[in-house]
């Protein structure tokens, strides 16, 4: 924007960008306001400690307005297709007047903590309805390939009217075991004909999921998935249920040519029904948030030990001594654990 001498005029960029408020951001959130719900979920992201403590507040006024969504875990190895599957299912949600929103967990890189992929580009009719929501989280390198603040951002797009929420693995790792914590109904999507080799992630996952879907069940590749879909099916008779009172299926589709999606929504759906009335889901949801808070406590336990004093500065010459194989790792633990708590008694900050 320029005024009238042609200089660059940045007062709307200085408006848009100032500081929000608190009831600014619970008032847009608690409206569906896309900009402020985007700015929210920044917010919740950041590692500033100011904007963490706005953050939780954010969270605390927003909290009576959430649970009302259907959270549905999304996983599968690289190349199984669950972007594809996911905007095929979100426009199915969309027709049927849903609002969705999409919480793709992002790996990055761990040289420079960058994003490698781009969901909200690889799901195009989705990211231009404005029905739905896509955020694209990177991981920045957590344990299991979970964004950190997940549950967080998954409460605010709640607060803001969504009604299912997507959340989108990367398929690696321990982060299937991190969002089946934080969401009701787990979808494993598979590939026939890939391999154990490619598909190592099924051995750990299979006994986590309401339900496997046999993906790219299309042209030449369709009797393939029919065979994989009957196979399965023996298999996981012998397994324990994943969800109290729920069995297990494996499904066919293809999420390219839109077959078999709308089968899957009705799965949930008769899922939701099951566990709704057994009493599964309320039993689920407490534990997921008992769950959350112990997640939280290690977290702000470990951090507050390792930025002690006294710990961090041991901690290079212990480290190196434990790799140097010099001292075992219980010592080290243990040596660490006295200095710190030489540090309290002496009343160290």
């Amino acid at each position: 924007m320029q005024d009238e001498n042609g200089n660059s005029d940045n007062r709307s960029t200085r408006s848009i960008r100032r500081e929000l408020t608190m009831d600014e951001y619970v008032k847009g959130v608690l409206a569906g306001d896309r900009t402020i719900l985007a700015r929210t979920i920044t917010l919740v992201e950041s590692n500033s400690r100011a904007h963490m403590d706005m953050a939780q507040e954010v969270i605390k006024r927003i909290l009576p307005h959430t649970g009302n969504s259907i959270r549905i875990g999304v996983t599968g190895v690289p190349g199984v297709g669950k972007s594809t599957f996911i905007e095929a299912l979100g426009g199915d949600l969309l027709e049927k007047g849903k609002k969705v929103a999409v919480l793709a967990i992002d790996p990055s890189s761990t040289r420079t903590r960058g994003s490698i992929l781009g969901d909200k580009t690889r799901m195009d009719d989705l990211a231009r309805d404005s029905r739905c929501f896509i955020r694209p989280s990177p991981t920045g390198g957590t344990l299991g390939g979970v964004a950190r603040k997940t549950r967080e951002t998954m409460l605010v797009c709640e607060a803001a009217g969504f009604d299912v929420v997507l959340v989108e693995t990367v398929g690696v790792g321990q982060s299937e075991i991190s969002v089946r914590s934080m969401v009701d109904f787990f979808l494993l999507l598979m590939i026939a004909g890939a391999g154990d080799e490619l598909q190592g992630i099924k051995r750990g996952v299979v006994e986590m999921a309401d339900a496997l879907v046999i993906n790219k069940a299309d042209g030449d590749n369709k009797r393939r998935a029919q065979m994989a879909c009957a196979e399965y099916e023996r298999a996981i008779h012998y397994l324990m249920p994943a969800t109290e009172g729920w069995r297990t299926r494996v499904h066919t589709c293809s999420s390219l040519a839109h077959e078999g999606v709308k089968e899957i929504w009705e799965v949930v759906q008769g899922f939701m029904e099951n566990i709704g009335s057994s009493g599964v889901f309320d039993r689920r949801r407490s534990r997921q948030s008992l769950g959350w808070m112990h997640a939280m406590l290690e977290e702000h336990v470990v951090d507050k030990f390792i930025t002690d004093p006294n710990v961090s500065a041991a901690l290079p010459g212990v480290e190196l001594k434990v790799s140097s194989g010099v001292l075992p790792a219980t010592s080290a633990v243990a040596e660490l654990i006295a200095l710190y708590e030489a540090g309290k008694q002496r009343g160290d900050p």
